[in-house]
Protein backbone atom coordinates (compact mmCIF):
# COMPACT_ATOMS: atom_id res chain seq x y z
CA UNK A 1 0.00 0.00 0.00
CA UNK A 2 1.10 3.21 -0.78
CA UNK A 3 2.42 5.39 2.28
CA UNK A 4 0.46 8.63 2.46
CA UNK A 5 1.60 9.71 5.78
CA UNK A 6 4.04 12.68 4.14
CA UNK A 7 0.96 14.43 2.87
CA UNK A 8 -1.18 14.44 5.83
CA UNK A 9 1.63 15.51 7.90
CA UNK A 10 1.45 18.77 6.11
CA UNK A 11 -0.08 21.64 6.31
CA UNK A 12 -1.26 22.77 2.57
CA UNK A 13 -2.55 25.56 1.04
CA UNK A 14 -6.04 23.85 0.93
CA UNK A 15 -7.68 20.47 1.68
CA UNK A 16 -11.34 19.66 0.16
CA UNK A 17 -14.28 19.38 2.82
CA UNK A 18 -16.44 16.49 2.07
CA UNK A 19 -19.63 14.65 3.25
CA UNK A 20 -19.53 11.74 4.91
CA UNK A 21 -18.72 8.51 3.84
CA UNK A 22 -21.48 6.95 4.44
CA UNK A 23 -24.18 9.32 2.87
CA UNK A 24 -22.24 9.45 -0.27
CA UNK A 25 -22.68 5.46 -0.60
CA UNK A 26 -26.20 5.46 -0.41
CA UNK A 27 -25.78 8.08 -3.35
CA UNK A 28 -23.52 5.61 -5.09
CA UNK A 29 -26.15 2.47 -4.49
CA UNK A 30 -28.72 4.83 -6.26
CA UNK A 31 -26.50 5.33 -9.34
CA UNK A 32 -25.53 1.86 -9.42
CA UNK A 33 -29.16 0.75 -9.17
CA UNK A 34 -30.45 3.61 -11.80
CA UNK A 35 -27.38 2.83 -14.06
CA UNK A 36 -27.26 6.50 -14.98
CA UNK A 37 -23.80 7.76 -15.14
CA UNK A 38 -23.95 10.48 -17.48
CA UNK A 39 -25.55 12.71 -20.23
CA UNK A 40 -28.98 14.80 -17.59
CA UNK A 41 -29.67 12.11 -14.95
CA UNK A 42 -31.40 12.84 -11.62
CA UNK A 43 -28.27 13.95 -9.73
CA UNK A 44 -27.33 16.21 -12.37
CA UNK A 45 -30.67 17.47 -12.67
CA UNK A 46 -31.51 18.02 -9.17
CA UNK A 47 -27.69 19.60 -8.50
CA UNK A 48 -29.06 22.26 -11.09
CA UNK A 49 -32.07 22.91 -9.37
CA UNK A 50 -30.37 23.31 -5.79
CA UNK A 51 -28.01 25.80 -6.89
CA UNK A 52 -30.05 27.77 -8.34
CA UNK A 53 -32.20 28.00 -5.37
CA UNK A 54 -28.88 28.46 -3.44
CA UNK A 55 -27.43 30.97 -5.24
CA UNK A 56 -30.72 32.97 -6.01
CA UNK A 57 -30.29 32.91 -9.52
CA UNK A 58 -32.49 32.16 -12.94
CA UNK A 59 -30.65 29.41 -14.74
CA UNK A 60 -27.03 26.68 -13.84
CA UNK A 61 -25.58 24.92 -16.42
CA UNK A 62 -23.61 21.81 -14.83
CA UNK A 63 -20.07 21.19 -16.29
CA UNK A 64 -17.54 18.64 -16.01
CA UNK A 65 -15.30 21.37 -14.65
CA UNK A 66 -15.35 25.58 -14.94
CA UNK A 67 -12.20 25.88 -17.75
CA UNK A 68 -14.54 23.92 -19.84
CA UNK A 69 -17.96 25.74 -18.75
CA UNK A 70 -15.70 29.47 -19.65
CA UNK A 71 -14.68 28.36 -22.83
CA UNK A 72 -18.29 27.31 -23.41
CA UNK A 73 -19.39 30.78 -21.85
CA UNK A 74 -17.55 32.73 -24.97
CA UNK A 75 -18.68 30.33 -27.46
CA UNK A 76 -22.37 30.92 -26.38
CA UNK A 77 -22.16 34.51 -26.49
CA UNK A 78 -20.56 34.39 -29.74
CA UNK A 79 -17.20 36.51 -28.78
CA UNK A 80 -14.58 37.19 -31.03
CA UNK A 81 -11.49 39.24 -31.85
CA UNK A 82 -10.60 41.21 -28.14
CA UNK A 83 -11.16 40.68 -24.97
CA UNK A 84 -10.20 42.50 -22.09
CA UNK A 85 -9.11 40.54 -18.90
CA UNK A 86 -7.13 40.54 -15.84
CA UNK A 87 -3.17 39.24 -15.81
CA UNK A 88 -3.67 38.59 -12.08
CA UNK A 89 -5.65 34.65 -12.31
CA UNK A 90 -5.37 31.43 -12.81
CA UNK A 91 -4.36 30.91 -16.45
CA UNK A 92 -7.51 28.91 -17.21
CA UNK A 93 -8.60 32.41 -17.50
CA UNK A 94 -6.69 33.33 -20.45
CA UNK A 95 -6.37 29.85 -21.85
CA UNK A 96 -10.20 29.88 -22.37
CA UNK A 97 -9.69 33.17 -24.71
CA UNK A 98 -7.12 32.13 -26.43
CA UNK A 99 -8.72 28.35 -27.29
CA UNK A 100 -11.81 30.21 -28.42
CA UNK A 101 -9.03 32.13 -31.12
CA UNK A 102 -9.40 35.50 -29.36
CA UNK A 103 -7.08 38.06 -28.21
CA UNK A 104 -6.40 38.18 -24.90
CA UNK A 105 -5.90 41.93 -23.65
CA UNK A 106 -4.32 42.57 -20.32
CA UNK A 107 -5.54 45.17 -18.26
CA UNK A 108 -4.38 46.19 -14.70
CA UNK A 109 -6.27 45.50 -11.51
CA UNK A 110 -7.39 47.76 -8.52
CA UNK A 111 -5.32 47.61 -5.47
CA UNK A 112 -8.71 46.98 -3.19
CA UNK A 113 -10.61 44.30 -5.14
CA UNK A 114 -7.53 42.72 -7.17
CA UNK A 115 -9.78 42.51 -9.90
CA UNK A 116 -10.17 44.96 -13.11
CA UNK A 117 -9.71 48.31 -12.72
CA UNK A 118 -12.50 49.90 -14.24
CA UNK A 119 -10.64 53.42 -15.06
CA UNK A 120 -8.52 51.35 -17.25
CA UNK A 121 -10.76 49.43 -19.15
CA UNK A 122 -11.48 52.35 -21.12
CA UNK A 123 -8.74 53.11 -22.95
CA UNK A 124 -8.05 49.52 -23.95
CA UNK A 125 -11.08 48.90 -25.65
CA UNK A 126 -10.75 49.13 -29.43
CA UNK A 127 -13.45 48.62 -32.42
CA UNK A 128 -12.15 44.75 -32.05
CA UNK A 129 -13.07 44.31 -28.54
CA UNK A 130 -16.09 42.08 -27.88
CA UNK A 131 -15.85 41.13 -24.38
CA UNK A 132 -14.15 41.69 -21.16
CA UNK A 133 -13.35 38.55 -18.25
CA UNK A 134 -13.14 40.10 -14.77
CA UNK A 135 -12.02 37.68 -12.05
CA UNK A 136 -13.45 37.94 -8.46
CA UNK A 137 -10.37 37.28 -6.69
CA UNK A 138 -10.39 35.47 -3.84
CA UNK A 139 -14.36 35.71 -3.35
CA UNK A 140 -13.82 39.39 -3.40
CA UNK A 141 -16.73 41.58 -6.03
CA UNK A 142 -14.81 42.97 -8.91
CA UNK A 143 -16.27 46.64 -9.51
CA UNK A 144 -19.88 44.85 -11.25
CA UNK A 145 -21.60 48.36 -11.49
CA UNK A 146 -18.47 50.05 -12.90
CA UNK A 147 -18.00 47.40 -15.35
CA UNK A 148 -21.54 46.93 -16.87
CA UNK A 149 -21.45 50.69 -17.34
CA UNK A 150 -18.37 49.94 -19.33
CA UNK A 151 -20.25 47.59 -21.65
CA UNK A 152 -23.56 48.87 -21.70
CA UNK A 153 -21.47 52.17 -23.40
CA UNK A 154 -19.72 50.49 -25.80
CA UNK A 155 -21.59 47.80 -26.51
CA UNK A 156 -19.63 44.51 -25.09
CA UNK A 157 -20.51 41.27 -23.18
CA UNK A 158 -19.53 40.72 -19.72
CA UNK A 159 -18.45 37.27 -18.59
CA UNK A 160 -17.36 36.67 -15.03
CA UNK A 161 -14.92 34.28 -13.93
CA UNK A 162 -16.90 33.78 -10.49
CA UNK A 163 -14.18 30.43 -9.74
CA UNK A 164 -13.15 31.69 -6.00
CA UNK A 165 -17.11 33.60 -5.38
CA UNK A 166 -19.52 30.47 -4.24
CA UNK A 167 -22.20 31.72 -2.39
CA UNK A 168 -20.79 35.84 -2.09
CA UNK A 169 -23.42 37.79 -4.02
CA UNK A 170 -27.22 38.58 -2.50
CA UNK A 171 -29.97 36.37 -3.58
CA UNK A 172 -32.22 37.33 -6.83
CA UNK A 173 -28.59 39.63 -8.25
CA UNK A 174 -29.23 40.22 -11.91
CA UNK A 175 -26.92 41.18 -14.55
CA UNK A 176 -25.34 44.20 -12.86
CA UNK A 177 -23.88 41.55 -10.26
CA UNK A 178 -23.13 38.08 -12.53
CA UNK A 179 -23.01 39.86 -16.31
CA UNK A 180 -24.14 38.40 -19.42
CA UNK A 181 -22.62 34.85 -17.87
CA UNK A 182 -20.85 34.14 -15.15
CA UNK A 183 -18.48 31.07 -14.44
CA UNK A 184 -18.40 29.52 -11.01
CA UNK A 185 -15.56 26.35 -10.10
CA UNK A 186 -16.30 23.25 -8.32
CA UNK A 187 -12.52 21.99 -8.23
CA UNK A 188 -11.85 20.33 -4.94
CA UNK A 189 -10.42 23.12 -3.53
CA UNK A 190 -13.01 25.22 -3.94
CA UNK A 191 -15.36 26.09 -0.67
CA UNK A 192 -18.17 24.44 -2.88
CA UNK A 193 -17.03 21.08 -4.62
CA UNK A 194 -17.87 18.42 -6.65
CA UNK A 195 -14.50 16.74 -6.61
CA UNK A 196 -13.75 18.12 -10.10
CA UNK A 197 -17.05 20.33 -11.65
CA UNK A 198 -18.14 24.02 -12.55
CA UNK A 199 -21.16 25.55 -13.74
CA UNK A 200 -22.57 28.77 -15.50
CA UNK A 201 -24.83 31.11 -14.50
CA UNK A 202 -27.13 32.80 -17.18
CA UNK A 203 -30.31 34.95 -16.65
CA UNK A 204 -33.49 33.87 -20.00
CA UNK A 205 -33.98 30.34 -20.78
CA UNK A 206 -32.97 30.50 -24.38
CA UNK A 207 -29.66 31.24 -23.23
CA UNK A 208 -29.56 28.25 -20.94
CA UNK A 209 -30.87 25.69 -23.89
CA UNK A 210 -27.40 27.23 -26.26
CA UNK A 211 -25.09 26.14 -23.21
CA UNK A 212 -27.32 22.80 -22.65
CA UNK A 213 -26.58 21.88 -26.15
CA UNK A 214 -23.18 23.61 -26.78
CA UNK A 215 -22.09 21.28 -23.62
CA UNK A 216 -23.06 18.29 -25.20
CA UNK A 217 -21.24 18.10 -28.50
CA UNK A 218 -23.87 20.98 -29.75
CA UNK A 219 -26.30 17.82 -30.19
CA UNK A 220 -30.26 19.48 -29.78
CA UNK A 221 -32.01 16.17 -31.19
CA UNK A 222 -31.20 12.70 -32.65
CA UNK A 223 -30.85 14.58 -35.96
CA UNK A 224 -29.90 17.87 -35.06
CA UNK A 225 -26.74 19.55 -34.46
CA UNK A 226 -26.98 23.36 -33.23
CA UNK A 227 -23.16 24.25 -33.01
CA UNK A 228 -19.42 23.40 -32.48
CA UNK A 229 -20.37 21.69 -28.73
CA UNK A 230 -17.63 19.74 -26.67
CA UNK A 231 -18.31 17.40 -24.49
CA UNK A 232 -18.52 19.59 -20.92
CA UNK A 233 -20.92 17.79 -19.07
CA UNK A 234 -20.70 16.75 -15.37
CA UNK A 235 -21.34 13.09 -14.53
CA UNK A 236 -23.76 11.28 -12.25
CA UNK A 237 -21.20 10.72 -9.39
CA UNK A 238 -20.21 14.36 -8.85
CA UNK A 239 -23.46 15.92 -9.01
CA UNK A 240 -24.61 13.53 -6.59
CA UNK A 241 -21.11 13.97 -4.44
CA UNK A 242 -21.93 18.39 -4.61
CA UNK A 243 -25.70 17.75 -3.56
CA UNK A 244 -24.18 16.33 -0.43
CA UNK A 245 -21.47 18.99 -0.16
CA UNK A 246 -24.72 22.05 -0.44
CA UNK A 247 -26.01 20.57 2.57
CA UNK A 248 -22.88 21.52 4.64
CA UNK A 249 -21.87 24.72 2.92
CA UNK A 250 -22.68 27.27 5.30
CA UNK A 251 -21.33 25.06 8.36
CA UNK A 252 -18.16 24.96 6.31
CA UNK A 253 -17.90 28.55 5.64
CA UNK A 254 -18.66 29.20 9.30
CA UNK A 255 -15.21 27.46 10.14
CA UNK A 256 -13.46 29.02 7.88
CA UNK A 257 -15.03 32.92 9.07
CA UNK A 258 -13.51 31.54 12.30
CA UNK A 259 -10.06 30.75 11.21
CA UNK A 260 -9.66 33.96 9.36
CA UNK A 261 -10.97 35.83 12.09
CA UNK A 262 -7.72 34.03 14.03
CA UNK A 263 -5.28 34.99 11.54
CA UNK A 264 -6.39 38.40 11.79
CA UNK A 265 -5.92 38.36 15.62
CA UNK A 266 -2.82 36.97 15.23
CA UNK A 267 -1.44 38.85 12.32
CA UNK A 268 -3.52 42.32 11.95
CA UNK A 269 -1.15 45.59 13.09
CA UNK A 270 2.53 43.47 12.47
CA UNK A 271 4.72 45.84 10.44
CA UNK A 272 4.99 44.53 6.84
CA UNK A 273 2.52 42.89 6.92
CA UNK A 274 -0.78 43.82 5.45
CA UNK A 275 -4.41 41.76 4.86
CA UNK A 276 -7.72 42.66 3.10
CA UNK A 277 -10.46 43.73 3.95
CA UNK A 278 -13.57 42.43 3.96
CA UNK A 279 -16.58 44.78 2.12
CA UNK A 280 -19.82 45.23 3.56
CA UNK A 281 -22.04 44.69 0.68
CA UNK A 282 -21.05 41.33 -0.10
CA UNK A 283 -20.88 38.15 1.83
CA UNK A 284 -17.70 36.38 2.16
CA UNK A 285 -17.31 33.15 2.01
CA UNK A 286 -13.54 33.02 3.51
CA UNK A 287 -11.67 30.63 0.24
CA UNK A 288 -8.59 32.46 0.71
CA UNK A 289 -6.57 34.05 2.93
CA UNK A 290 -4.10 36.35 1.66
CA UNK A 291 -1.49 38.30 2.86
CA UNK A 292 1.07 40.88 1.31
CA UNK A 293 4.65 41.35 2.63
CA UNK A 294 6.06 44.59 2.39
CA UNK A 295 9.72 46.02 2.65
CA UNK A 296 8.70 46.69 6.62
CA UNK A 297 8.68 42.95 6.59
CA UNK A 298 11.97 41.49 7.80
CA UNK A 299 12.54 38.88 5.81
CA UNK A 300 10.75 39.08 1.94
CA UNK A 301 7.68 36.84 0.20
CA UNK A 302 10.33 34.08 -0.61
CA UNK A 303 11.82 33.60 2.46
CA UNK A 304 8.40 33.67 4.57
CA UNK A 305 7.55 30.52 2.35
CA UNK A 306 10.87 28.60 2.49
CA UNK A 307 10.80 28.84 6.32
CA UNK A 308 6.94 27.51 6.49
CA UNK A 309 7.88 24.83 4.13
CA UNK A 310 10.61 24.10 6.70
CA UNK A 311 7.81 23.11 9.47
CA UNK A 312 5.47 20.86 6.36
CA UNK A 313 3.17 24.26 5.66
CA UNK A 314 2.95 24.98 2.57
CA UNK A 315 1.13 28.13 1.42
CA UNK A 316 0.80 29.40 -2.39
CA UNK A 317 2.27 32.65 -3.94
CA UNK A 318 -1.59 33.00 -5.76
CA UNK A 319 -0.89 34.51 -8.18
CA UNK A 320 2.42 34.71 -8.90
CA UNK A 321 3.76 35.28 -11.59
CA UNK A 322 1.13 36.92 -13.90
CA UNK A 323 -0.43 34.73 -15.96
CA UNK A 324 0.89 37.83 -19.06
CA UNK A 325 4.44 36.68 -17.99
CA UNK A 326 4.11 33.62 -19.47
CA UNK A 327 5.67 32.34 -22.59
CA UNK A 328 2.56 31.96 -24.15
CA UNK A 329 1.71 35.59 -23.66
CA UNK A 330 4.27 37.71 -22.43
CA UNK A 331 4.96 39.00 -26.03
CA UNK A 332 1.67 40.38 -26.30
CA UNK A 333 1.68 44.73 -26.13
CA UNK A 334 -0.85 44.58 -23.30
CA UNK A 335 1.76 41.95 -21.15
CA UNK A 336 4.64 44.68 -20.51
CA UNK A 337 4.86 45.13 -17.11
CA UNK A 338 5.11 48.54 -17.26
CA UNK A 339 1.94 48.86 -18.43
CA UNK A 340 0.22 46.60 -15.24
CA UNK A 341 2.11 48.26 -12.10
CA UNK A 342 -0.67 47.34 -9.67
CA UNK A 343 -0.99 43.51 -10.88
CA UNK A 344 2.85 43.32 -11.02
CA UNK A 345 3.50 44.77 -7.53
CA UNK A 346 0.77 42.78 -5.97
CA UNK A 347 1.72 39.56 -7.83
CA UNK A 348 5.19 40.18 -6.26
CA UNK A 349 4.03 40.61 -2.42
CA UNK A 350 1.02 37.97 -2.20
CA UNK A 351 1.17 34.70 -0.10
CA UNK A 352 -1.83 32.87 0.00
CA UNK A 353 -1.76 31.01 3.94
CA UNK A 354 -3.32 27.71 4.50
CA UNK A 355 -7.38 28.07 4.81
CA UNK A 356 -9.57 24.66 5.19
CA UNK A 357 -12.39 24.01 7.55
CA UNK A 358 -9.94 20.58 9.07
CA UNK A 359 -7.40 23.33 10.03
CA UNK A 360 -7.77 24.37 13.93
CA UNK A 361 -7.00 27.51 16.36
CA UNK A 362 -4.16 26.08 17.38
CA UNK A 363 -2.60 25.21 13.53
CA UNK A 364 -3.42 29.16 13.12
CA UNK A 365 -1.63 29.73 16.45
CA UNK A 366 1.15 27.61 15.01
CA UNK A 367 1.34 29.31 11.51
CA UNK A 368 0.97 32.68 12.73
CA UNK A 369 4.27 32.26 15.29
CA UNK A 370 6.50 31.17 12.48
CA UNK A 371 5.83 34.04 10.15
CA UNK A 372 6.60 36.61 13.00
CA UNK A 373 9.42 34.70 14.05
CA UNK A 374 10.94 35.47 10.49
CA UNK A 375 13.92 37.53 10.77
Amino acid sequence: MTDLSFYYDKITITKPDLPELDQFVEQLKIIWDNKWLTNNGPFHDKLESALAEYLGVPYVSLFCNGTIALQTALKALKISGEVITTPFTFPATVHSIFWNQCEPVFCDISPESFSLDPDRIEPLITSKTTAIIPCHVYGKPSDTKSIQALADKFGLKVIYDAAHAFGIFPKQSGKDVWGDISMLSFHATKVFNTIEGGALIMHDKAQKERVDYLKNFGIAGEELIVGEGINGKMNEICAAFGLLQLLHVDEQIQKRQLLDARYRHNLEGIRGIDIPQIGNWYKPNFSYFPIFITDDFPVSVEKVQKRLAQFNIYGRRYFYPLVSQAPCYRTLPSANPALLPVATEVSSRVFCLPLYSGLSTTDIDYICSIITGCN
